[in-house]
């Protein structure tokens, strides 16, 4: 049974996968975000384009009517690059452009919804880790959970697992994270 956040927990639930390939990330994240969509949470998708089409193949095999879901806003798919320009400038991480950006996206995502709770799927961080930008990484990851005190959201973050073995710097991410999912979207561990 895959483990999925508790919306009566008082916890902001931010998991990370560390991924072998594409489309074994894509299948946890499309069960992460079906699971949300047919209860009626709003889904976002920040990721790159092979990413996004990964996700959207899985979400349809599911029998999730991809389109339908955007054109009612409940399924947002944003390109990770162009999210990430608007807040990384010159090496540096803008915190209340990230803030605004973000809490647009949410907003918009809930669309006057009561109670909502948005599930994310976020690629930014694999990306800057990717480019050899851990710390921007690291702090990325901050900002969400600081994110997370004042906007209601779950949010599974994503990492090739390739860039680690090069700096085995697992424990920085995770402690970033309140669950680590294994190869089946199980919680394998839960972080303190």
């Amino acid at each position: 049974m895959r483990h999925q956040p508790d919306s009566a927990s008082s916890h902001a639930y931010h998991a990370v996968r560390f991924y072998e390939n594409d489309k074994s990330l894509a299948k946890i994240v499309a069960d992460f975000l079906a699971d949300g969509l047919a209860s009626g949470a709003p889904a976002i998708v920040i990721a790159t384009l092979t990413q996004r089409a990964a996700i959207v193949r899985e979400l349809a095999a599911r029998g999730m009517d991809v389109a339908s879901l955007k054109a009612k806003g409940d399924l947002e798919l944003l390109d990770a690059f162009d999210l990430l320009s608007s807040f990384v400038k010159r090496g540096t991480l803008d915190a209340r452009a990230f803030t605004d950006n973000l809490c647009a996206v949410i907003e918009r995502a809930c669309d006057a919804r009561s109670d909502c709770t948005v599930r994310i799927y976020g690629q930014m961080v694999d990306i800057l880790w990717r480019e050899g930008k851990r710390e921007l990484a690291i702090r990325l990851e901050v900002l969400w959970n600081q994110l997370a005190r004042t906007q209601r959201f779950s949010l599974l973050c994503g990492y090739a697992i390739g860039p680690f073995y090069k700096d085995a710097c697992f424990g920085d991410v995770c402690a970033q994270h309140t669950h680590v999912l294994g190869k089946d979207g199980a919680v394998a561990a839960a972080v303190a």
